[in-house]
């Protein structure tokens, strides 16, 4: 349940990159908010129940 979360987390965080840069945002927000997708990813497949694939 958590995966899920953080991979949904993660797919609106992305979506947020690409509106920022369609924006011309300024480089430091358009990386934070790449590393927290990235971490909302990594946390995602942390939490991923080794049986479920």
């Amino acid at each position: 349940m958590i995966s899920m979360v953080l991979f949904a987390l993660a797919g609106i965080l992305v979506g947020g990159v690409i509106q920022l840069v369609k924006a011309n945002a300024t480089r430091f927000s358009i990386g934070l908010t790449a590393v927290l997708a990235l971490l909302a990813t990594a946390g995602g497949f942390a939490w991923w129940p080794s049986g479920e694939a």
